[in-house]
């Protein structure tokens, strides 16, 4: 049976890129991703919004690009696959992260510098 993993955001950093090197070398980027959700109570006719967080890595050749010019407030497109992670704390407590593994994202800030490339697409896996 053929199957999906595929996601698709827009919406604005709340952090600027954190990075990680692992022992091999290979390094990822981490940042957060806001997205709004509007929409018009029935009862009281009042406008709502919230906001949902997610977890958005970066890996590859891709991570110098993306900390170099996304920053807190850039507004991204991002497509990725969700990926659930198994970890412990420090009570060795089993804990779960699901993140999106971005494949490729491209700014949409409106106002964008010269040599701001316009966006990125990788066939590469993160690692972790």
């Amino acid at each position: 049976m053929a199957s999906l993993n595929k996601v698709q955001l827009i919406g604005n950093l709340g952090s600027d890129p954190e990075v990680r090197t692992f022992p091999d070398g290979a390094r990822i980027a981490t940042v957060s991703l806001a997205t709004n959700e509007r929409w018009k109570d029935r009862e009281s006719g009042e406008t709502k919004e919230r906001t949902e967080w997610h977890n958005i890595v970066f890996g590859g050749p891709v991570v110098e690009t993306v900390t170099q010019y996304l920053h807190k407030g850039s507004t991204v497109y991002v497509e990725g696959r969700l990926r659930t992670r198994k970890w412990q704390d420090k009570d060795k407590q089993d804990r779960y992260t699901t993140e999106v593994v971005a494949r490729s994202f491209r700014f949409l800030d409106k106002k964008q510098g010269d040599g701001v490339p316009a966006g990125y697409e990788s066939e590469e896996d993160v690692p972790m």
